[in-house]
């Protein structure tokens, strides 16, 4: 059986981040640089000769925008799955940084099973079975090379899942340090289930 390629990246520069608002749910749209970044992004793509079976995006509009550039860009088609959305922050999508302390600051410790910002967002559990279902969903559709354009915080969700990692608790354990149009190139192996990462990207800087 041949290999999956799996090409996980993140989205350009949103609107939120020039608001300096609390994003995940919150569906910002790219500003003119996220889509210049997208645009760089693309050109390198295209220089290494890289070629996607599917290009699969995240729903939200910062994502999905990143994609249709890369989707018409490499002649690819462009699929929309709600399971790589971000994680769901509940009431503070939207909120000012300053804002969103005031009504709900940090607490001492949250374990990976509770739910933030009063019970309305996603814990880190629903998060990563959220990104196992998503990984599941790339793994089934066999061999081929998949490009997914999604957010900082599920893509480490399914990094981790990639790798045997528990959710973390408390922003503890592993990160990977996704910015702009970052993006982790991996390998899976059905015959043997084995995992490469051959080259993670860290991005643009903001």
């Amino acid at each position: 059986m041949r290999s999956i390629y799996v090409t996980l990246m993140r989205h350009g520069r949103s609107l939120a981040d020039d608001q300096k608002v609390h994003e995940g749910r919150y569906d910002a749209p790219l500003t003119d640089v996220g889509l210049a970044q997208a645009r760089a992004r693309l050109a390198e793509f295209r220089t290494q000769n890289l070629r996607f079976d599917r290009v699969v995006s995240s729903p939200l509009q910062r994502a999905r925008s990143v994609a249709e550039v890369m989707s018409e860009g490499l002649g690819v088609p462009l699929e929309l799955e709600a399971l790589w959305m971000e994680q769901d922050n509940g009431h503070m999508a939207g909120l000012s940084y300053e804002e969103g302390e005031r009504r709900f600051p940090k607490p001492t410790f949250r374990n990976p099973y509770e739910r933030p910002f009063g019970g309305s967002g996603e814990s880190e559990w629903e998060l990563y079975s959220r990104a196992a279902r998503a990984v599941q969903g790339l793994v089934s559709r066999g061999a081929g090379s998949y490009l997914v354009v999604a957010h900082g915080g599920v893509l480490n969700a399914a990094l981790r899942v990639i790798m045997g990692v528990p959710p973390a608790a408390n922003e503890q354990g592993i990160w990977f340090a996704y910015a702009d149009l970052g993006y982790a190139m991996l390998e899976y192996r059905p015959e043997q289930h084995t995992w490469r990462l051959n080259r993670f990207e860290a991005g643009f800087p903001a």
